[in-house]
């Protein structure tokens, strides 16, 4: 397959790469020098010299069962399988004697006699490695006649399948009938040639050993699961590696099936969570056939997600909007418009708005979801054009806390490592995050690591699949009592630095030692050990204590933390806690080691940035200071408000009160995804003008009066920043199906509000950002595409990018160790609220669902439910698949509950995916102290029997079908 955008080569070498000692051989008369360990087919694919093979790939370690790959060494008897085979000093090999041809010419003939003669009509032809390799060796004839196989369901001796579909015959017991269970794709044990990639990949990759060879001999077939168990049933999680792996079509995407075989591709970055997953989307013509994970890709090496492999069909859903439309009042139908005539109508509604009530009472949202580059000019739609600070995102409902704690603490608003960094980890705490189901490809990494013996600590009121999964077990589960990390993570503390568990050396070298001193007689005080917190967290004592000695003394100590640690009353005091635990540990500044913030979506860094926040312009410098603003005024050409902005809440308060009229929201739906979903909905109606900037018409669009459709991350160029500060290009793929990109949409809107802008192209934005950025100061659209991608901070000190954070000291300059007292939440339970709801996210759905809900994945979940106890639901006399109301102070919802013990008692748990349940409903108000990231990990909530939806929900989706009424462009 030709490929269209590949600047880096990304061929199949047979084996993993390794690292030691330079050792030379010779491969056909040819000179080579490899690393110690390099397996023969490496070092001649490093020659330029091609082995056969089947069972071998770079992706998983050798295996050697297909013979194929047999060469011949001098010195040595018979003909070892170069794949198995580690090179040595002075090594002469051939690949390409008689002897080994022959061998593999009747290799190749028995593995042909038991596969079906269909090539012309398989769905792998063109992109099948047995037939490669059956021409790589001069097959040329089979001389088996026909007899016992798998592929011919008649046992009449046919020799394709179809044209045993002509024969009549007693039936072949071994032939086992295609399994299409699967949504994307087809297991087809015809065609298997047993190779054991998928099996391996499986394992070795993915880590979630869901496959497995069953039977011996003739008999050896691969297998999902148990004896009853199909693809769809398994364990499998339809990450696709096996898909990817697969030689022959015996594991094959049913859009390739349908579609055809790609003939092109281009290299661009998954639009879903904060990995940052590079990915090959391959097209006939512009028809986008598959998506492949890119084995180049420095974020996800290879490896790929449910989500970023296969559900991209919402780009082609019907449910999409591609033609602007506008209203004059949100109980009134959509109208269908001309993109001038929508744009004409936003700008002097806006106008309009801020002549009336004053410049202020307009703002922007950004968007998670959208491009660095788009981000930065709704920002500055704002500041250049609205002449005001009024700019939120979504960042900060998530993950506003990691910048705030960690800017405090080192001096950075982000992560400190890369994600290859795990690979040399020796203990990990994961706190408030679950990997396996909201970072998925990170947490094959991880759990690939576990395997090879780190030890995990779990912080986590739920009892996540990394607590226990196949062959991996943590060390401790620390299930705390929702809203107590402050309190847990100091309890750790005091823990280290009593018992002298601290890296005094590295304090007193990185960090400021009279802090340290007061910190340290803060943190030993005994109302944080461990015994006296105990009743409060849930956490037995001698647990915590064992789990703070595992990390102290375990070596390589790495902590990452997700939307469990930010989304709380706390979240700034714990990330600044959990910096200080890494401090005091001396697990700051090299491999293996460090803070690092699991973003939910695939651009919050970039979000943050770009200058979203009301108070921050791009790079994270207040508003306030003047030779900030004058640095962008000299770009701008405008003169810029001093005053921080207003919030999402502040907006919503401001718009109730009836001085906050017009907003722009872009790529964000606030009404599914922010807390307290009534008081968002009385915001959004009070305000005269909503413009909502998006694929679908989606929650917010109920109460929007302008609506502009958006463009795919497939439709555009830009970047995405990643939880590891990696930028990464997004490129277009095809054109935009509504006719513009997200960003020529602001720049449109822009210029009908008076703006001189005259973007041609993103690299012109890039190069805006960089100008006045430090950290983006040496980032371009070349140096990406040289390189493959960037993590900031880019500049003349780094040319290259930093992989790694706080290497010889902290931006700051020293780290500077914060007290974190613990203040409980105003959320309280009691006798009418007495469990305590925390929410989460689930691997086949991504945050409020737009996108996910539209594909497939829904076969997987496609409802919200409430996980609750067993011992709480018997009190309740609530049973399995049974409808419970859910009900809070601020609202009420009902959803079906399952009885899990994942949940501990007095805890339950759901997620926020599906519009009809509307989770957001139960959440309060309360926030983060610094930063006002919505608490949406503790509410105190009643469950009780239902017989359906609540009154609420019957009026809001009453509401919802009438505001999502489209009249026809002509009416």
């Amino acid at each position: 397959m030709k490929d269209f955008i590949i600047p880096w080569n990304d061929a199949d070498m047979g084996t993993p790469a390794k690292t030691g000692a330079p050792v030379t051989l010779t491969i056909d008369g040819a000179a080579i020098t490899v690393s110690e360990g390099t397996s023969v087919m490496r070092a001649a694919y490093e020659a330029g010299i091609t082995v056969p093979k089947l069972c071998a790939t770079d992706s998983v370690e050798a295996f050697g069962s297909c013979r194929l790959c047999v060469v011949e060494i001098e010195g040595r008897r018979g003909t070892p399988a170069s794949c198995t085979t580690p090179v040595a000093e002075g090594m002469v090999v051939h690949t390409q004697s008689s002897k080994v041809q022959k061998i593999r010419k009747g290799v190749m003939e028995l593995y042909i006699s038991d596969h079906p003669l269909d090539c012309l009509t398989c769905s792998a032809n063109g992109d099948c490695e047995l037939q490669d390799m059956a021409g790589a060796v001069g097959l040329r004839d089979v001389r088996y006649e026909p007899g016992d196989n798998h592929f011919d369901p008649t046992g009449t001796g046919a020799l394709s399948m179809a044209d045993a579909k002509r024969r009549e015959g007693d039936g072949n017991f071994r032939y086992i009938p295609k399994d299409e269970s699967n949504p994307y794709f087809t297991y087809d044990p015809a065609k298997c040639i047993v190779c054991s990639r998928c099996v391996r990949a499986c394992e070795e990759v993915q880590g979630t050993f869901a496959l497995t060879i069953e039977g011996r001999g003739f008999d050896s077939r691969v297998s999902a699961g148990g004896a009853l168990d199909d693809f769809l049933s398994s364990d499998c999680v339809s990450c696709g590696a096996c898909v990817q792996v697969c030689p022959t079509a015996t594991l094959q995407e049913k859009s390739v099936a349908e579609l055809g075989t790609p003939t092109r591709s281009v290299v661009t970055t998954c639009a879903y969570c904060g990995v940052g997953c590079s990915f090959k989307a391959e097209l006939n013509g512009d028809q986008l056939v598959r998506m492949v994970p890119y084995k180049n890709g420095k974020a996800n090496r290879g490896h790929s997600c449910v989500k970023g492999r296969f559900a991209y069909g919402y780009t082609e859903h019907k449910d999409r909007i591609l033609s602007p439309m506008i209203r004059e009042s949100i109980d009134e139908p959509w109208q269908e418009v001309s993109w001038d005539e929508a744009i004409g109508f936003a700008a002097k509604r806006l106008k309009s708005l801020q002549k009336t009530y004053g410049r202020r009472s307009v703002g922007v949202i950004t968007s998670s979801r959208c491009t660095n580059e788009e981000t930065y000019l709704v920002q500055k739609l704002a500041r250049g054009v609205f002449m005001n600070n009024n700019t939120d995102t979504c960042a900060r409902v998530c993950h506003s806390p990691t910048g705030y704690g960690l800017g405090q603490t080192f001096g950075t608003s982000a992560g400190t490592q890369d994600f290859d960094s795990v690979e040399h980890t020796d203990v990990v705490i994961v706190i408030g995050a679950n990997p396996t189901d909201g970072h998925p490809v990170f947490a094959s990494r991880l759990k690939k690591r576990l395997r090879q013996g780190a030890k995990l600590i779990v912080i986590d009121p739920r009892r996540i699949d990394l607590v226990k999964s196949a062959h991996i077990k943590a060390a401790h589960h620390l299930p705390l009592r929702p809203g107590t990390n402050v309190a847990v993570v100091t309890a750790l503390a005091h823990v280290i630095v009593t018992e002298g568990l601290m890296d005094e050396a590295f304090i007193r070298e990185r960090c400021d030692w009279n802090e340290f001193l007061e910190y340290a007689e803060f943190v030993s005080a005994e109302r944080h050990s461990p015994e006296a917190t105990e009743m409060l967290t849930g956490v037995p004592a001698e647990t915590l204590r064992e789990a703070a000695r595992t990390f102290a003394r375990g070596g390589n100590g790495a902590i990452y933390y997700g939307l469990g640690v930010t989304e709380h009353s706390q979240g700034s005091t714990t990330v600044m806690g959990i910096a200080n635990l890494a401090m005091l540990t001396g697990n700051i500044g090299r491999p293996g080691v460090g803070v690092n913030p699991l973003r939910g979506q695939n651009n919050v860094q970039g979000s943050c940035d770009m200058g979203s926040f009301p108070h921050e312009l791009p790079g994270y410098r207040h508003v306030k200071l003047p030779e900030v603003r004058e640095t962008f005024e000299a770009a701008w050409g405008v003169t810029i408000d001093p005053e921080p902005g207003l919030r999402i809440p502040n907006m919503l308060d401001a718009a109730v009160d009836g001085t906050f009229k017009g907003l722009y929201c872009q790529g964000e739906d606030i009404l599914q995804s922010d807390p307290d979903t009534k008081h968002v909905a009385a915001g959004l109606a009070a305000m005269e003008c909503v413009i909502v900037h998006d694929l679908f018409l989606n929650e917010t669009a109920n109460y929007a009066h302008v609506f502009l459709p958006g463009s795919s991350f497939l439709e555009k160029d830009g970047t995405f920043t990643n939880a590891e500060r990696r930028i990464n290009m997004v490129r277009r793929v095809m054109a935009p199906k509504a006719g513009y990109a997200d960003w020529e949409v602001t720049q449109l809107l822009a210029q009908a509000m008076g703006a001189d802008w005259d973007y041609a192209h993103p690299r012109e934005i890039m190069a805006e950002i960089a100008s006045t950025t430090p950290s983006f100061a040496g980032v371009t659209y070349e140096r990406i595409n040289e390189l493959g991608s960037i993590q900031w901070p880019c500049n003349d000190s780094a040319p290259e990018g930093t992989p790694l954070m706080h290497v010889d000291g902290f931006v700051r300059g020293k780290g500077r160790l914060m007290v974190t007292e613990y203040v409980a939440t105003d959320e309280k339970t009691g006798p009418r609220f007495p469990l305590l709801l925390t929410t989460g996210r689930i691997l086949s759905q991504y945050n409020v669902g737009a996108q996910t809900r539209r594909t497939a994945n829904s076969t997987w979940h496609e409802e919200d439910v409430l996980e609750i106890h067993p011992h709480d639901a018997e009190v309740r006399g609530v049973k399995e698949g049974d409808f419970v109301k859910l009900a809070s102070r601020s609202g009420e919802t009902t959803l079906r509950a399952t009885l899990t013990d994942r949940v501990s008692t007095g805890v339950v748990y759901t997620t926020f995916h599906h519009p009809d349940t509307q989770a957001n409903v139960i959440t309060t108000d309360f926030s983060d102290w610094a930063t006002n990231c919505p608490e949406y990990k503790v509410t105190a909530v009643q469950v009780s029997p239902s017989n359906g939806p609540t009154d609420w929900q019957e009026r809001y989706n009453e509401q919802a079908e009438q505001s999502r009424r489209i009249l026809p462009a002509a009416e």
